[in-house]
């Protein structure tokens, strides 16, 4: 490129980058814009994916099949700790949170052998095309747990493509007596 001011190059570089995204397009099918599952229904169908009854565990790769491979989800792994994980990080801790024992007091319990549940309480949810935020309330639990279930908040990140939603990201908060719920997430009076 040379002879060409900065300017000019970088106008024709962006040009190139912005040519090569529309042509690398993935075929396949269109978009359904018009396709009765929603975003609130389709994060719904992920916790009834991650929960499993005694002496089972989730199909991780059904699990997987949720999100973009490319996905970023941000949890809180502790009341102190927050960590950022890839997809197959999240798919590992989850998993690894099956097999390992979990101590509530006196009590000890195996996710693997007493289950584990995540509820939907409540959801907002915001639509546009192929994209779409939503909010959750959730209830997680593990069968004989000395102590009510744990509330938390996730914000999904979606998009949509060959018809289908995906989960682009995710960051989570627990509730506390510090932190209550959100008002968009309370239950109407």
């Amino acid at each position: 490129m040379a002879g060409l001011s900065h300017r000019s190059a970088g106008m024709i570089v962006l040009a190139l980058i912005i040519s090569s995204l529309t042509m690398a397009q993935p075929a396949g099918p269109q978009l359904r814009e018009d396709s009765n599952e929603s975003a609130e229904g389709f994060v719904a169908a992920l916790y009834h994916a991650v929960s499993a009854g005694p002496g089972t565990i989730p199909d991780w790769e059904k699990v997987r099949s949720f999100f973009l491979k490319e996905a970023v989800i941000v949890l809180r792994t502790s009341r102190t700790q927050t960590t950022t994980f890839t997809l197959d990080g999240f798919i590992k801790d989850f998993s690894d949170f099956y097999e390992r024992p979990i101590k509530i007091g006196d009590v000890t319990l195996r996710p693997k052998v007493d289950g584990f549940f995540e509820r939907v309480v409540r959801t907002r949810a915001w639509t546009f095309r192929t994209m779409a935020h939503v909010l959750v309330l959730y209830e997680a639990h593990i069968p004989g747990a000395p102590r009510n279930p744990q509330q938390g908040i996730d914000s999904f990140i979606l998009t949509r493509s060959d018809g289908r939603w995906f989960i682009a990201g995710i960051t989570n908060e627990l509730i506390t007596p510090e932190h209550p719920i959100p008002a968009e997430l309370r239950a109407v009076q």
